[in-house]
């Protein structure tokens, strides 16, 4: 049995490795991002509210096939091939245990991706705006691949894929501030991210020093 000192500075030693990728990981995809979102030629006709969201909902077709559906296929092929083929047979390898993982980290996140295009694409009307949208998918699907082959290396470097949570984290803060400014005005958006920053808070406070 695993001594739980050992444990417990094997996790914490993860964590800084983690911390540590994640910081670069954030900085290139903030690059990638930034770099998007200046060159990308502007898209025509965005005065229509239906383009804007034709345009987020072509981006969602391009992130649920390239991470979602290649997600669903790689767990597929892995038990066409191996005694897994029973799931219930108990002979899940440990790559297609993480790539389960995957799937359902993916399934997760690819919701919170929809709402954020989407709610990016009825606040943003020009086309000039709209290469936010398109930028934020890149590097969210540059973020899940990043993440999945992290993964398979530790699970301290499955954290270079956090940025395509962190885009899509902004994006809804964004979508936020813009539903309390209709709703009430400035102060209202700024009241939802309060809120928000507040509900992050607490949650951070209450899982402080477990172990």
């Amino acid at each position: 049995m695993d001594d739980p000192a050992t444990v417990t500075l094997d996790w914490r030693g993860q964590r800084r490795t983690g911390i540590g990728a994640i910081a670069v990981a954030m900085l290139v995809a903030a690059t990638l991002w930034i770099g998007l979102y200046r060159y990308l030629p502007p898209h025509s006709g965005m005065e229509d509210i239906g383009a804007p969201m034709l345009v987020a909902l072509k981006c969602m077709a391009i992130a649920t096939l390239f991470c979602f559906v290649a997600g669903v296929e790689a767990v597929a092929h892995e038990r066409l091939q191996s005694p897994a083929f029973d799931p219930l047979s108990g002979h899940d390898t440990r790559r297609l245990r993480l790539n389960l993982r995957y799937l359902q980290n993916t399934l997760e996140q690819v919701i919170v991706l929809g709402v954020a295009l989407f709610g990016l694409a009825a606040y943003l009307d020009t086309g000039e705006s709209m290469r936010a949208v398109i930028a934020t998918a890149v590097v969210w699907i540059g973020s899940r691949f990043a993440f999945w082959i992290g993964y398979h290396r530790s699970a301290a470097m499955r954290g270079i894929g956090a940025p395509g949570m962190a885009v899509t984290m902004i994006a809804l803060l964004y979508v936020a501030w813009r539903v309390g400014d209709d709703l009430a005005g400035p102060a209202a958006g700024w009241a939802f991210i309060a809120a928000f920053l507040a509900l992050e808070a607490m949650l951070f406070w209450t899982t402080r020093n477990r172990g």
